[in-house]
């Protein structure tokens, strides 16, 4: 009863090991952070809302009124006659439909350039000193959280465009002044809760995937067949694996759902999943370890499919260390030293693999898939040489 209450323990542990491990890379992880966040620069969504945006700020700063009533003085001091004086102070609406036009094809071509892409990126990497601005949002960087809002600063890219329409002709965006502006991307209630529990999972990110371990071992270790229970735990992480992933995904349906009106539903989107892309990730890679585990665990057990997996396998590579050997090759010395220690070195196959595992920096699953053929290929090349015991005279 004790080990199957640890296991349980630890397989709900290990849900919260993968978050707070995910929160702990994006706050202190340069590299992790511009990662999660440089690929909304080429999203379509978020290069949308930023166009509207972006437009919006610059169309506040145009005076079209002003720019018709110089239009119309002009005329007049040029004796046009009045009627035509008029119908140009008639152009405000057209006037406005056509610098709204301008100013939105050139804020687009900024978003979706390559310099938007290196704009964003570098001000997110500078940005990242107070890397506290995705969780605690006590930062003044290009992404904030205040106010349960997650904004965008678009100050920088309104200068690009400003230079761009003078450039393009329209004196009158000189008269733009330096804009602060910014879009909401994640908005809601519950931000500022979810905010608190990520900052509290950060702050034990280090320390509790061991202690998820630890508690899992311990259940296997009090388990009166500790090779099941090692299968438990295994089922147990992999259906906590399923459950975190299917709650990201619901979650991100509910969240855009009681999204507040005005806000960008795409937007929004397109930030929840880059910031959730690496946690996936984490999900699937150890979900597949604790599948790995528990396939090994199952097939060195005395079940019938497990001792025909091994015979099946193990008399094919016996055969052909046969035809290796009756084709000249001899094993001598190497042959009996692998016999002799061949449990040692399948512990220390399986050392290497979980130190490879522990110490590579975010594995992903394929790297869990790819240990694991490695640890089988060790495994086969250990069962290849080992040629029995020496005979005695």
């Amino acid at each position: 009863m004790g080990a199957t209450l640890l296991i349980i323990v630890a397989s709900v542990l290990s849900m919260l090991a993968v978050v707070a491990v995910w929160a702990n890379s994006i706050v202190r992880d340069t590299d992790r952070y511009v990662a999660t966040v440089a690929p909304l620069a080429s999203n379509p969504e978020i290069q949308a809302a930023v166009t509207n945006r972006v437009t919006a700020a610059v169309l506040a700063q145009i005076d079209v009124e002003g720019l018709v009533k110089e239009l119309s003085d002009a005329a007049a001091e040029r004796g046009v006659p009045p009627k035509v004086s008029t119908l140009i102070g008639n152009l405000d609406g057209p006037i406005t439909s056509g610098i709204k036009q301008v100013v939105s094809t050139t804020v687009m071509k900024v978003v979706s350039s390559q310099a938007f892409e290196t704009v964003w990126t570098n001000a997110n990497r500078r940005a990242h000193a107070a890397v506290d601005k995705a969780l605690t949002g006590s930062s003044d960087s290009v992404v904030q959280v205040q106010d349960n809002q997650v904004a965008i600063d678009v100050g920088p890219i309104v200068a690009q465009v400003k230079e761009r329409l003078v450039d393009a002709g329209l004196g009158v965006a000189s008269k733009i002044p330096d804009v602060h502006t910014s879009f909401v991307v994640v908005q809601g209630q519950d931000v500022g809760k979810v905010k608190t529990y990520l900052r509290v999972l950060q702050i034990v990110g280090t320390w509790l995937p061991v202690i998820a371990v630890l508690v899992a071992a311990g259940g296997v270790l009090l388990a009166f067949n500790r090779r099941r229970a090692l299968i438990g735990a295994a089922v147990g992480v992999f259906l906590a694996m399923l459950l975190l992933g299917l709650t990201l995904t619901v979650f991100r349906s509910v969240y855009l759902d009681h999204l507040p009106a005005g806000a960008d539903a795409g937007a929004a989107g397109a930030f929840y999943d880059a910031l959730v892309r690496f946690l996936r990730s984490s999900v699937r890679a150890v979900g597949a370890l604790a599948v790995v585990t528990g396939l090994g665990a199952f097939v060195v057990g005395p079940s019938r499919p497990a001792v025909f997996t091994r015979r099946f396998f193990g008399r094919g590579i016996a055969s052909g260390r046969e035809v290796a050997m009756s084709s000249g090759m001899r094993l001598g010395a190497v042959g009996s030293f692998v016999h002799r220690f061949k449990r040692w070195i399948g512990a220390a196959i399986l050392l290497v693999a979980a130190v490879v595992l522990f110490t590579w920096n975010y594995p992903t699953m394929m790297v869990v898939i790819w240990t694991a053929v490695i640890v089988l290929v060790g495994f086969a090349l250990r069962e290849f040489l080992d040629t029995g015991p020496t005979p005695t005279a």
